[in-house]
């Protein structure tokens, strides 16, 4: 029976699911994804075919253990129980590299000397020899990775990052890593283009990297066929025989492929000195005869006429700061690509990959698709775009007249976007109220998501409408705003989330948000690095309590190295943050099996301990009064967020927050240590903090403080209170 490994494929940051379909199409079973890397098992063949084939991974990694340690002897301990003698001859070259730290492990370099030490000292025991110890040209790469005092070890099988295929010797200005490079050539949907025929085409292609990389998928070249080397060769276990199989395999389909006409791959630069480098780039991947480049500027970018061409890709990294200095010339450049792609590209796909998104407004052209992305340690953006849609008559949805109301919500709407907006992409926000009633007669908030693929989503939510107010004209007014959204921020109907409040009768219960019979799905959305699922179409609230960000933020501060708990914790974001900045442990409890759940899926995917992380599903209330008893001064930190008002079903009391909140602070000031801190937080805008709780302990109202720009319209959103004891 053939032996099944489990391996460890990393890659840039923001990849990971790009990689894992990938992963998946060359036949691995993947089994998750974590940050910069997915875990998939197989055999030995299934590791040797990704290093083989995959575009988008730097590193196959063999994962040989992992193990909780708290000190430098238990990882001493955990990495001398390795068999280091069935993977390296006491002949061979070692090297050892170490990422994390510890309380007690605080220096990676130091990880890293001690597992040198357990390694060498098991092999001299084992074979009365050592290994010599070199980075250079190693013949075992063994790669540990300490977080949360889980050390996980590793072989490196790849040896040299498999971005690095081998082809690349001269470089541009600001060149692409190969693999970055593919994976945006994937997301810009270039196998399919170029399955149908389509063209390919960079105006400003520099070393030539994207023109390289998508002639291999086109040509189904493997990438690994042109590098000198893997690591896996020098390991004790390797299988030649496989690895030459698999790699006569690959050899032969290239033949195959070769014999087949390409699809028309060209750059171009205005500079002459660079496509020096990319021709050379080109003809030591061998495409010279499929890919060719030209000097020519971006005004005179057009399709090519030598060979008919109907339709493909243009595809892009321009200058973002880099390489050129002066802003306005960087406009005119953007202004430049896109009039001849207007112009020129009717029927076309686009994608531009910039650190400087802001400068892809002077294009004229409205991306319908963005992804968040880094270029080395550059933050950028990956924009999509249909020329023909720009071009030509836009959706009906989209491009109706807008009555003079509607106009009036647009106009407000884009004045926002120019304020608001700008402040949440400079902030880094990227979930954040775009409009809050800022016109009485259009009473709606309106909130702006965006997925970590970079697809953006609207949630209006409906106000309560005054009694004098027809039904059919405040449905209209409603109607007249969802269409201003729609054009101003150009969304799909599905990507807008509308929650009516619609009259009923008593025996209704009242006003609610009534569901429109939108696709019910979810997405995950980033928050200063924390990954955190949203379903804008389900329930009320969205799971992420937007008016509360800088409250997380000031709790992910606060909490670093303590123990918090969070009472009615909803979705847990709150501890989520808490986590991302250092919370030693905590305790989240909320009565809501929905609420619980959804905290599970938000710790799973931000890769927290369960074991320190825990998630409690109880009445807040009767945890709180039975804590009492074997809790006190556990806490260092705790995080009360109660609703204004509950008596659901599940309680066996009702909760009045004006009227309990004193016994409410005082049970939680019990549960914490001497110098501990109660952040205390409700929504009721007339609330008053009782007099005697603020007699006995000290109270500061920060509610001011932590209110970020999109929230300033209206300063009584939620009360924010820091209680310590005097």
């Amino acid at each position: 029976m053939t032996e099944k490994f489990e391996f460890t494929a990393t890659c840039p940051k923001g990849l990971e699911n790009v990689l894992a379909s990938e992963l998946r199409q060359i036949g691995a079973n993947v089994l998750r994804e974590q940050p910069a890397a997915v875990r998939f098992d197989g055999d030995l063949a299934m590791a040797y075919r990704v290093n083989l084939w995959s575009r988008i991974a730097n590193r196959v990694l063999l994962n040989l253990g992992q193990a909780r340690i708290e000190d430098a002897e238990a990882l001493y301990r955990a990495v001398a129980e390795q068999p280091w003698e069935e993977h390296i001859s006491p002949n061979g070259v070692l090297w050892v590299q170490f990422s994390g730290t510890n309380r007690e492990i605080r220096n990676s370099q130091f990880g890293a000397q001690k597992a040198k030490d357990a390694i060498v000292d098991r092999l001299r025991k084992a074979t009365g020899a050592r290994p010599d110890v070199d980075k250079r040209d190693p013949d075992l790469s063994v790669m540990l990775r300490l977080h949360r005092d889980v050390l996980e070890i590793a072989i490196d099988l790849s040896g040299d990052s498999l971005h690095r295929r081998g082809y690349r010797t001269h470089i541009g200005a600001a060149p692409l890593k190969e693999n970055l490079a593919a994976a945006l050539l994937m997301r810009a949907g270039w196998p399919q283009i170029a399955a149908e025929g389509g063209a390919l085409l960079d105006p400003m292609c520099g070393s030539g990297t994207f023109l390289v990389e998508a002639a291999l998928m086109a040509a189904d070249v493997a990438p690994g066929l042109l590098r000198e080397g893997f690591g896996f060769e020098r390991w004790l276990n390797h299988q030649s025989d496989i690895w030459l199989s698999l790699r006569e395999e690959a050899l032969q389909r290239r033949n195959e492929s070769s014999a087949n006409l390409l699809p028309e791959i060209r750059g171009y630069d205005a500079d002459a000195k660079v496509l020096f480098a990319a021709e050379s780039n080109i003809a030591r991947a061998g495409l010279e005869k499929q890919v060719r480049v030209s000097c020519r500027p971006v005004a005179a970018f057009k399709v090519p006429s030598h060979r008919p061409v109907t339709a493909g890709l243009v595809i892009t990294n321009p200058p973002y700061g880099e390489r050129l200095g002066e802003q306005e010339a960087l406009r005119e450049t953007y202004a430049e690509l896109g009039g001849q792609l207007k112009k020129e590209f009717a029927g076309w796909k686009a994608a531009i990959f910039t650190g400087n998104p802001e400068l892809c407004h002077s294009t004229g052209l409205r991306s319908h698709k963005q992804y968040k992305l880094f270029n080395g340690s550059i933050p950028s953006q990956l924009l999509l775009f249909d020329i023909h849609a720009q071009s030509g008559e836009r959706s009906q949805e989209g491009g109706a007249r807008l009555s003079e109301e509607a106009q009036m919500v647009a106009n407000r709407l884009q004045k926002n976007l120019r304020t608001t907006g700008k402040w949440a992409q400079r902030s880094g926000v990227s979930c954040y109220r775009l409009y809050d009633a800022d016109l009485p007669e259009y009473s709606a908030a309106i909130d702006i998501y965006q997925s970590l693929e970079g697809e953006h989503f609207a949630h209006i939510q409906e106000y309560r409408a005054p009694a004098n107010i027809p039904e059919q004209k405040a449905r209209g007014r409603l109607m007249d705003l969802v269409r201003a959204t729609r054009q101003v921020l150009d969304l799909a109907p599905r990507n807008v989330s509308i929650k009516e409040r619609r009259r009923h009768s008593h025996k209704d219960s009242g006003s609610q948000y009534q569901k429109r019979g939108e696709e019910s799905r979810t997405f995950f959305a980033d928050e200063y690095g924390a990954k955190l699922e949203i379903n804008l179409w389900d329930y009320l609230d969205t799971g992420l309590f937007l008016d509360h960000r800088p409250v997380r933020q000031y709790l992910r501060k606060l909490a670093k190295g303590k123990r918090l708990l969070n009472l009615f914790c909803y979705t847990g974001t709150a501890t989520v943050q808490a986590a991302m900045g250092g919370c030693s442990e905590s305790t989240s409890v909320d009565l809501s099996k929905t609420y619980q759940a959804w905290g599970q899926r938000n710790f799973r995917e931000n890769g927290m301990d369960p074991y320190r992380h825990q998630l409690v599903e109880a009445d807040c209330l009767q945890w709180l009064q039975a804590a009492q008893a074997n809790r006190k001064g556990h806490y260092d930190v705790i995080f009360l967020d109660p609703p204004t008002f509950s008596n659901s079903a599940k309680m066996q009391g009702v909760l009045d927050i004006q009227r309990d909140h004193g016994e409410l602070i005082r049970q939680c000031m019990a549960l914490l240590s001497k110098d501990g801190v109660l952040l205390f937080s409700n929504n009721l805008r007339s609330f008053k903090m009782d007099e005697a709780v603020q007699s006995e302990f000290a109270v500061e109202n920060l509610s001011a403080k932590l209110l970020d720009k999109d929230f300033q319209r209206n300063p009584k959103i939620h009360n924010v209170w820091e209680v310590r004891a005097r």
